[in-house]
């Protein structure tokens, strides 16, 4: 495979078993390369400006500097860089840390023979990547804060808004959804441009295909 295609890496780890190991797994693949190694986080951020990786792995227990705050400050000198976290650990805790850091996957020590590779590939394709037990803490997270009560923040719009947005896509008029609603028109109105420019859209016949994207509407 040419030279071209091969994801460059720089591997950070505190033991050297660690990285020989992690870098076996590594080099062994056509399309990944290991350009350069660190011991710790501090080192793991001058590599990264001396050898300029597509992709850092990242202990997240390391002296000096930690992966997570040498993730956060990779991710803001080098915005374009991938980031994965590596650790013996299955803890939330550090879980949300590292996705907060800018990571983009977590993979376990122990299984890191199985996961790392695909890993490292669904990173380079701008792809999450998270191991089951992962998968399961966001989804408890999510659940919990859904029970709390608490908003979740990955809804951009407003109920209001969400009601607004499946009425103009059903086709109705600002004066109809206004008695729908029992509210002014000029609210309606105010409403619609708020969507408008939080959804970076430009007309009706658009935030219909948003409405049908986020099931409001079937098409």
């Amino acid at each position: 495979m040419p030279e071209a295609t091969q994801t460059r890496i720089l591997l950070a780890d505190d033991h050297a078993l660690v990285r020989r190991g992690v870098r076996l797994i590594l080099d062994n693949e056509p399309d990944l390369t290991v350009v350069a190694e660190a011991g710790d986080g501090a080192e793991a951020i001058e590599m990264a400006g001396a050898h300029r990786p597509d992709l850092a792995i990242l202990d997240i227990a390391m002296p000096r500097m930690t992966g997570l705050q040498a993730a956060r400050e990779l991710a803001r000198l080098q915005p374009e860089i991938r980031i994965l976290m590596l650790t013996m650990y299955d803890n939330e805790q550090y879980f949300f840390e590292a996705l907060k850091s800018g990571a983009s996957g977590y993979v376990l020590k122990s299984v890191a023979d199985r996961d790392l590779v695909e890993a490292c590939r669904a990173a380079m394709r701008d792809e999450p990547f998270l191991y089951p037990g992962a998968v399961t803490a966001l989804i408890r997270n999510y659940l919990d804060r859904v029970r709390q009560g608490d908003s979740i923040p990955d809804s951009a719009i407003t109920p209001r808004e969400e009601e607004i947005l499946k009425l103009v896509a059903e086709g109705h008029t600002s004066k109809e959804i206004a008695g729908i609603l029992v509210i002014s028109a000029k609210t309606v109105e105010r409403h619609r441009a708020n969507l408008l420019q939080k959804l970076g859209l430009r007309d009706r016949l658009e935030l219909t295909r948003y409405a049908i994207r986020a099931g409001l509407i079937e098409p």
